[in-house]
């Protein structure tokens, strides 16, 4: 058996260290399963041309001033709230509105939790929508290096869909081989409460903080699509601060460019 790697699970962004992350060889894989990086993937596999995740409202105002005309949707929310002149980040809101256009996104969590993040190496961003797809390819391509599994949190506070969507994707990257991973004590914990809980995933984000919000605000049909575990296969990368896609069959034909 070869390298032993390291999945070092962060419990919320405030304990991201942009100098830890930058040290070394490590690729971050970013969570906000309810709601940033699941409307990212599903904005993506509806057509989106790339996500750039922005700091606050006024920052994504102002990218936008800069993109042409029609070329964009700027999306938001802040402490889940409404903001004027954005659109709310709601997947199956968004679904028909981002075809062919950058969707430009902030978020409370999520996209402060990129944007922390990019020190890494690689920043991918997952959801249980994409995990397995996100597995692969770590298994694939990156075998030696150390895995920063960022949970987004809830403004400061612990959250727990963010919790069982990281256990989701250790599971998955333990499928077949659990003897190449070394979990330190927060991602064994994420492990035991989805192996616990594999059937439940729509169950437990409806029983979280964020979900109890969702389900007064009749934004069930969002929490019913980020509860649909591998329903996606792609793996979005951010690279200089703009996130784009491409599915595991793309990428194989990039690697063997043979294959008719």
């Amino acid at each position: 058996m070869g390298h032993v790697q390291s999945i070092h699970l962060l419990l919320k962004k405030e304990e991201i260290r942009k100098e830890k992350l930058s040290e070394g060889e490590k690729v971050a894989v970013v969570l906000d399963v309810l709601l940033a990086t699941t409307t990212i993937i599903s904005a993506l596999h509806n057509g989106a041309r790339q996500v750039i995740p922005v700091l606050d409202p006024s920052a994504g105002i102002e990218i936008s001033q800069e993109e042409g005309n029609g070329e964009y949707v700027l999306a938001g929310e802040l402490n889940a709230a409404p903001v004027d002149d954005l659109i709310y980040p709601s997947p199956t809101l968004l679904r028909k509105m981002v075809r062919d256009k950058t969707l430009i996104l902030s978020t409370t969590n999520g996209t402060v939790a990129l944007r922390n993040s990019a020190a890494a190496k690689k920043v991918y961003i997952a959801s249980l929508l994409n995990n397995p797809s996100v597995a692969e390819k770590i298994k694939r391509q990156h075998q030696t290096e150390t895995i920063i599994i960022v949970c987004s949190g809830n403004s400061g506070e612990f959250s727990l869909e963010d919790f069982y969507g990281a256990g989701h994707l250790i599971d998955c990257l333990m499928l077949g081989s659990p003897e190449r991973f070394n979990l330190n004590d927060a991602a064994k914990a994420a492990s035991a409460l989805y192996r616990t809980n594999i059937e439940n995933a729509f169950d437990i984000l409806q029983a979280s903080y964020v979900g109890q919000l969702f389900n007064r605000h009749s934004l069930i049909d969002d929490l019913k699509l980020a509860a649909n575990k591998g329903s996606v296969d792609l793996v979005p990368e951010m690279v200089n601060g703009r996130i784009e896609a491409e599915s595991s069959r793309q990428e194989m034909q990039h690697q063997n460019p043979d294959t008719r």
